[in-house]
């Protein structure tokens, strides 16, 4: 399964370094990524495969949400499906 991550907040060294630290370290490969910085904004959009992700989705979601707490960051996780069908028209 395929999922979206995207990051914003303050620019700032580590941060691609952290999330994909992260996501290693539960199994998740990092197919594609975007980023960006707007003015002293960092955005982040990953294209991540979440299949052989050694935890549950949403616990994936939650380590991710606590992580941005911490650094101060807005970490999200959202299903390609569901992400998609939020985007349709």
């Amino acid at each position: 399964m395929r999922a979206i991550v995207t990051v914003i907040g303050k620019d700032r060294v580590g941060i691609i370094a952290r999330v994909c630290s992260i996501l290693a370290e539960k199994g998740v490969n990092v197919l594609d990524i975007s980023q960006t910085v707007l003015q002293e904004y960092f955005t982040m959009i990953m294209l991540v495969d979440v299949s052989v992700c050694d935890i549950p989705f949403a616990e994936l979601a939650e380590v991710l949400h606590a992580e941005g707490e911490k650094e101060a960051l807005n970490i999200r996780i959202q299903r390609e499906d569901i992400f998609e069908a939020m985007h349709r028209i």
